[in-house]
């Protein structure tokens, strides 16, 4: 197929690169943010001994794997601008390892002296936390399989785990574990998975881990939606109709990191990223503004039979209830950031999910709420009642997210589940209907809050409402209150 709009290949010789970092986790995020950094570095002439063997633990990335091998490790990443879309191809990975249950072909990567980064894209629910308490949970089954069966891994943490004790008997130093997820403290909490493995079969290697292991915190952000038709058709439209697995993602993109990298890193800064002791204070903007801003729009828009993001923002209730929140109950409980006005911030955000081309979807911001709203929402509400005033949009936010796991939208159609714990969520969701206590009693994502009768009065009556008038009569209560 021909095309007038030109695909930009690498620009360098892929056959000088040598991998220095294993991946796991080839997703959309991964490859528009992550490789695409080290794909300019590259192109530089720089760093080109930290290439990325790519990895994954999953049947899923088993499917990746043979999707990308087939195009020699190649991923083409489109960027939507709204002044015209741009593709090109994206070298930054030489392989993709084998997919195995018992992860020995990871493993085996993961031990070689040259791999001097360990990265993991593994979503926000892959790192073991227990969300009542927000630490590592020791009894999870997978965990507790890897900690009886250590040199048979099947988690990604199990396997980097046999990686660094493989490389500790070896006598080679350990290499620096990365989570580029959107996580608070993500770093830390890498580290409380990892070492928290460890202490359950080999308390010694724990300890070994906690002092010789280093875990930075990073703060990533580049809006990546699913990839599906429309996604492929765009591919097509760049002659790359034999590309299954193309990625879009929006123009901007952030990575902010701590620099602890004791065994070595590629110059990243030369290529835009930011290396500052002030993380959390990054981390926090993002996840509480943009993330939590992403839920306040998600669940009106799913109820309200709305499709995708920058339609959800041209209607003026859902607009006008993430004005609301974002200035009234998130942004003011935001610890300042070097350099950054929050109000500037927000605005930036507001134009991105306005973005047009990028067509991300409600559904997709609904996804996995279970795991979600305890990192992007329920911190915020926290937060306000320590400061003393009742998040009443923040409470809202929550009843439309019970009355999504209702499984049924204002119109009556039938919400498909779009959660890992979704048929537990719809039951509670429709007792809460009577019972709203039964909802916020799910204190492994609400800890405590259950217990606080303000709240449960403040979401009950949202719930009831939204119940009795639909989501649009209360978003337009709640905007002129």
């Amino acid at each position: 197929m021909t095309t007038d709009h030109p695909v930009a290949l690498p620009a360098y010789d892929r056959s000088r690169l040598k991998p220095g970092i294993v991946h796991i986790g080839l997703g959309n995020f991964h490859r528009a943010h992550m490789a695409v950094y080290l794909d300019d570095l590259f192109a530089m002439g720089e760093g080109m001994d930290w290439a990325i063997l790519g990895a994954g633990v999953r049947e899923a990335d088993g499917r990746m794997r043979d999707a990308l091998r087939g195009q020699d490790c190649l991923s083409t990443v489109i960027e939507l601008d709204p002044k015209g879309k741009t593709a090109r191809r994206v070298g930054a990975m030489v392989d993709f390892i084998e997919v195995q249950p018992e992860n020995a072909a990871l493993v085996a990567a993961m031990a070689r002296p040259e791999i001097r980064i360990v990265s993991l894209t593994v979503t926000e629910g892959g790192y073991y936390v227990d969300a009542a308490t927000g630490r590592f949970d020791p009894t999870h089954p997978d965990i507790v399989a890897d900690a009886r069966n250590p040199d048979r891994p099947a988690t990604a943490f199990g396997a980097i785990l046999a990686a660094l004790r493989m490389r500790r008997a070896a006598q080679v130093p350990a290499f620096t574990v990365m989570s580029c997820d959107n996580l608070p403290g993500n770093g830390e909490v890498t580290k409380a998975a990892v070492a928290g493995l460890a202490r359950l079969s080999d308390p010694a290697l724990a300890d070994w881990v906690e002092a010789e292991v280093a875990f930075p915190n990073g703060m990533v952000d580049r809006i990546t939606p699913a990839t599906g038709p429309r996604e492929r058709a765009m591919a097509a439209a760049f002659g790359l109709a034999d590309d299954p697995v193309p990625v879009t993602c929006e123009p901007f993109r952030q990575w902010v990191l701590e620099d602890h990298f004791p065994a070595g890193r590629p110059p990243l800064e030369k290529v835009g990223v930011t290396f500052t002791p002030h993380v959390h204070a990054f981390e926090k903007m993002k996840i509480r503004i943009l993330n939590g801003g992403h839920a306040i729009i998600a669940y009106p828009g799913g109820l309200m039979d709305i499709d995708y993001v920058h339609e959800a923002m041209a209607e003026p209730l859902i607009l006008g209830f993430l004005d609301k929140v974002e200035r009234e109950e998130i942004i003011p409980i935001v610890p300042p950031v070097p350099g950054v006005d929050l109000q500037d911030y927000y605005g930036l955000i507001r134009d991105r999910f306005s973005n047009p081309e990028v067509a991300d979807t409600e559904r997709r911001l609904c996804l996995d709420g279970s795991n979600r709203q305890p990192k992007f929402i329920i911190p915020s509400i926290a937060d306000n009642l320590a400061q003393g005033r009742m998040p009443r949009g923040l409470l809202l936010e929550s009843a439309l997210w019970c009355r999504y796991c209702m499984g049924i939208s204002d119109s009556g159609k039938v919400i498909e589940p779009n959660d890992p714990n979704w048929d537990r969520l719809q039951a509670t969701a429709r007792a809460a209907a009577t019972e709203p206590a039964k909802w916020l009693g799910m204190e492994d994502i609400y800890g405590d809050l259950g217990q606080n009768s303000g709240i449960v009065a403040v979401f009950g009556a949202f719930l009831d409402d939204l119940g009795k008038r639909g989501t649009r009569a209360v978003l337009a209560d709640f905007i002129g209150s």
